[in-house]
């Protein structure tokens, strides 16, 4: 009876292995295009600018776009990125920073629109992590760009211009002290 038992166990051993190896191979997995960015310069890519009492820098400006090796299609679509440096060059009035807008110009002057499956370029200078929303007269602030950036503007000699609108309120800016008058007594001991 233990040789049934083992013969049967033996069996079903041998019976598993048969089938793990016949129909449980593993296939190979398909082989995945590699994605690669492709990086076009802004020219020239750091810029001065000014609105009202706030002057600021685009620097590092670059446009950049994933796409994968051999087929060419794009991944993910462009984005220019950049960093810009705000700063509140006003004597006596503070500046609350809300938003800002990148608009794409032509050729001819004309706005080049994003496709229609994209967002809006626009920047969030209120509240960004790590910069105030608030600039004191004289205090600057750092704000990282990333937007999209329209694909009909990649084509050679379609984009003019690069325009950056901000939206702040600017408010009266007062340093003042109190006095008390006080005097000192005595110490105790």
């Amino acid at each position: 009876m233990k040789i049934t038992t083992w013969t049967n166990a033996g069996l079903a051993l041998a019976t598993a292995a048969v089938a793990m190896s016949l129909g449980c191979t593993q296939k190979p997995a398909p082989v995945v295009a590699a994605i690669n960015d492709k990086v076009y310069a802004v020219t020239p890519d750091n810029l001065k600018v000014r609105a009202g009492i706030v002057v600021g820098q685009v620097t590092e400006m670059t446009v950049k776009e994933r796409v994968e090796a051999g087929s060419g299609r794009v991944d993910t679509p462009a984005k220019l990125t950049g960093k810009l440096v705000l700063k509140n060059i006003s004597a006596d009035q503070t500046v609350r920073l809300i938003s800002g807008k990148i608009s794409y110009i032509d050729a001819q002057g004309k706005p080049i629109a994003l496709e229609d499956n994209r967002t809006e370029p626009l920047l969030k200078l209120a509240s960004s992590y790590g910069s105030p929303d608030r600039l004191d007269p004289g205090q600057e602030a750092t704000h990282a760009v990333e937007v999209e950036f329209p694909v009909e503007a990649l084509k050679a000699k379609r984009l003019k211009d690069i325009r950056l609108g901000i939206v702040y309120l600017p408010s009266p800016y007062r340093e003042e002290s109190f006095n008390f008058p006080v005097s000192i007594g005595a110490g105790k001991q």
